[in-house]
């Protein structure tokens, strides 16, 4: 029976551009949301007073002052945390587009040289898997009409030879024949 072949991610980047502005834009994303926050919270409490206690004095100041060092300690802590995790996340999501463009990209540029017997495997969890399908079936289906070209040709040759057609006809169905063994692989 026949066994589809298995692709294992052996390259963390795969298209190194794309999946790094992916993964860049998602960061940015992360970035502006810990500010617009911060933001948010210190024009918030712009009108309160808190009290606190600094060497041993009760000191009372704007609560926007106040709590912004713990705010901006503990936003640059979240948001280090989160984007990493968001840099692993956004790299298995993005691996799951890039295999795939990267996978189609090499295939169809063997397809387009001619080898009409090329079948485009993905992983069964990568996005486009039924692109694949569908290119496989156009493949396959070309393969066909290619072979019905041949066969034709094939046929119109052994016609032309027995009913004695001129030389130069049949060179030139022997060299139809030849362009297309040379161009296809089928």
């Amino acid at each position: 029976m026949f066994q589809k072949k298995s692709y294992k991610r052996r390259k963390v980047f795969i298209k190194k551009d794309y999946q790094l502005k992916f993964i860049l834009k998602f960061c940015l994303i992360l970035l502006v949301g810990a500010l617009l926050s911060t933001g948010l919270l210190f024009l918030l409490s712009q009108g309160t007073l808190t009290s606190s206690f600094q060497d041993s004095r009760l000191v009372v100041k704007n609560t926007a002052f106040a709590i912004i060092p713990a705010v901006l300690l503990t936003n640059a802590i979240t948001l280090v945390l989160i984007t990493l995790a968001a840099i692993f996340i956004v790299l298995l999501i993005s691996h799951k587009i890039a295999g795939p463009m990267f996978r189609f990209e090499k295939d169809l540029l063997e397809i387009g040289e001619g080898n009409l017997a090329k079948k485009v495997f993905l992983r069964k969890k990568d996005q486009f898997t039924d692109m694949s399908e569908s290119l496989n079936h156009m493949t396959a289906s070309l393969r066909v009409k290619v072979g019905a070209i041949y066969d034709e040709a094939e046929q119109l040759n052994e016609s032309a030879k027995k009913q004695n057609a001129p030389e130069k006809l049949i060179e030139e169905l022997n060299h139809l024949q030849q362009t297309i063994l040379q161009s296809f692989n089928i």
